[in-house]
């Protein structure tokens, strides 16, 4: 025998992370894989530069408080009985 219970939903999937400087990242990385060198100044300025920046200028991202297990389970207790 199963027990129905009325007004519980379920979370839809989370989206996908946005990370932020990326693209600037990724030239970074790619500039140096280019030049085989990692202590190329000149060769990676501009990229590196446009990171310093990008990272420099974007808002930090604001932890999202995540109720836990036996908040959940209370809660789901208070419905079943």
């Amino acid at each position: 025998m199963g027990i129905h219970i009325k007004n519980i939903t379920v979370r839809p999937r989370k989206n996908a992370i946005n990370v932020m400087c990326a693209p600037q990242l990724t030239a970074l990385l790619g500039c140096w894989a280019a030049s085989n060198d990692l202590q190329s100044v000149n060769a990676c300025r501009d990229t590196a530069q446009s990171l310093f920046h990008c990272m420099k200028t974007s808002p930090m991202p604001k932890k999202v408080h995540r109720p836990t297990i036996n908040y959940h389970l209370a809660r789901l207790g208070k419905k079943i009985q």
